[in-house]
Order: C-alpha cells, then sequence, then structure tokens
C-alpha cells in the first residue's frame, strides 16, 4: 500500500501499531513527529494562537511535519471547526490533537471545567483530532492527599469524555509535576496507575529528571512526547539542535523501549527574544534535526 499524503499516514497510525504489534516488532512503524504552536501564541494576546492559525499550518507543512497539535483555547471559539477543518485541508496537515490544562485538584471548580472540556474534546473529535495532552493544573501549595484524590476523580471522567470522542489521554508534565522527586505525577499514578503519559522531555530535564531513566521507567506508558532543547545556560535556542540536551541519547532510550506514540516539536524562546529567521525555518531545521539525530 502506498500512503499518497501525511493525512492518511497519521490516520492510518493505530492500524499501523497493531500490525507490528502482530508481527512481533519486526517491522517497527513510522514515528510521526508533529508541532505544537506554543511559540506562536506566547506572543499573542491571551496565549491565543488563534488569529494566527493560517500561518501555523502554514509553517508546520512547510517544515515538513506530519500534523499540528493544537492548544485548547483554539477550540473554544465558536467557529473553530469549520477554521482548522479547512486549514488542515488547505496544508494537507493533519490535526493530531489538543494539549490542555485544569484545574483538577479543585473540586470547586470540576462542574465547569468538565462542560467546557465536553464542548472543545467534541469539536476536536470534529476536526480528526485524537490526542488529548493534559496538565493537571499548579496549586500554590504542596498538593494534599484530599485534593489527589480530586484531581484524580476529575481525570476519570475526563478519560471517560476522551474515549466517547475517539481521545486518547496523556499526562503532560512542566516543571512542577516532577519536581521533588515527581511528587505530583506519582501522586497522580498511585490513584489511576494505567493512566498514559506524554512528558515533555524538556520540562523533565529542567525538572531534574534525566529523560533517559524516565523513558526507561515508565516505558510502554509513553505514548506521547514533546520535544525542545535548552541551552547551557538554562535559556531555550532558536531552533532544536543549537541547545545541549542529548536527543541522541532520548532517541536510544526510545528506540530501546520500542516506542509506537507521537513526538511533537514544541519550540519556546526567552520572553523579548528577537527572531533572526522566520519560525518556518526554525522548525523545518528542527524538524531535520529530530531525523538526524534521533532516528524519527
Amino acid at each position: 500500500m502506498q500512503l499518497t499524503n501525511r493525512r492518511e499516514f497519521v490516520g492510518l497510525l493505530p492500524a499501523m501499531a497493531a500490525a507490528s504489534a502482530a508481527l512481533g516488532n519486526a517491522a517497527p512503524a513510522k514515528i510521526p513527529v508533529g508541532g505544537h504552536p506554543w511559540v506562536y501564541a506566547a506572543v499573542q494576546p491571551r496565549q491565543d494562537p488563534y488569529p494566527v492559525l493560517d500561518q501555523i499550518f502554514s509553517d508546520m507543512s512547510y517544515a515538513g511535519l506530519d500534523g499540528v497539535e493544537l492548544m485548547d483555547n483554539v477550540m473554544r471559539h465558536d467557529d473553530s471547526v469549520d477554521l482548522v477543518r479547512g486549514l488542515s485541508h488547505k496544508y494537507n496537515l493533519p490535526v493530531i490533537g489538543m494539549s490542555y490544562s485544569a484545574a483538577m485538584w479543585d473540586s470547586s471548580r470540576h462542574a465547569a471545567q468538565l462542560e467546557d472540556a465536553a464542548k472543545i474534546l467534541g469539536r476536536l473529535k470534529e476536526v480528526g483530532g485524537h490526542t488529548l495532552g493534559t496538565s493537571v493544573g499548579q496549586s500554590r501549595t504542596k498538593k494534599t492527599p484530599e485534593q489527589f484524590d480530586a484531581q484524580a476523580d476529575y481525570l476519570r471522567k475526563l478519560i471517560a469524555l476522551c474515549k466517547t470522542n475517539g481521545v486518547q489521554l496523556n499526562l503532560h508534565n512542566h516543571t512542577y509535576e516532577v519536581a521533588d522527586h515527581e511528587y505530583d505525577l506519582k501522586g497522580t499514578l498511585a490513584r489511576i496507575p494505567d493512566v498514559k503519559l506524554g512528558p515533555d522531555l524538556d520540562w523533565l530535564q529542567f525538572g531534574g529528571v534525566d529523560p533517559v531513566d524516565f523513558i526507561q521507567r515508565y516505558n510502554k506508558r509513553i505514548v506521547y512526547a514533546h520535544l525542545r532543547d535548552r541551552k547551557s545556560d538554562g535559556t531555550w535556542p532558536e531552533a532544536m539542535g543549537e541547545g545541549n540536551l542529548d536527543y541522541a541519547a532520548y532517541g536510544r532510550a526510545f528506540r530501546t523501549v520500542v516506542f509506537k506514540g507521537i513526538l511533537t516539536i514544541e519550540l519556546a524562546h526567552p520572553n523579548n527574544f528577537k527572531l533572526t529567521r522566520p519560525l518556518r525555518e526554525s522548525l523545518k531545521m528542527s524538524r531535520e534535526y529530530v531525523r538526524k539525530v534521533m532516528g524519527y
């Protein structure tokens, strides 16, 4: 079978993974590498990338990425389905899924947040998205057992909503989830041990967790990962390959555990950073770096 475009490839990913398992992993499936629009959103009012979605899809298509992971605020716009669907077809670039965050530890917010989640997940389904990279929300103080219980209760309901819409949830991380020996993450996993993971490898490293060790420990639970580089002074470079993180080692670790999920490049820049090249060129450089250094 010959695939004629990226949309067909990403759409067939679940079947490809199943076929690979049936064959005893004799021919590992190709790993899609998508893009996340944070670097565009960061300089927009309210960090909402909606006004520049056309540029985002155009740039990510130019860069050779396999799809786009949207942000939840995009899908809160009432006309988002028509716009996103049109851009996806215009640039032949499928929607992989959506990143999402809520204060899951605060039970007083659950009802409103779940109502919002149901709305945007329904819209995500309409545009073909099938993943939800989920942040559980940071509290001002160390979470209590009762707050972890509330967090887990919300996650269970969110997972059920995802299944209804054909979406797979994965737990995304910043630093707060993995600080203090992964206190927050382990509080969640103690209550929902089978939840899937979607680590951000840069935030792991910055939070004091070795990404290679994390990949090896959680192996089959990991279905998604965010990629971003960082320089030795702790700041973000303009593109992947211009920092110091050991992505060759991360790639080897993923191959060792036979990773079958999705990788997504999520560039970020320091505040008031002045671009030296168009974002599309940095995305293209990053995509080529992942291919050359990680082997994906």
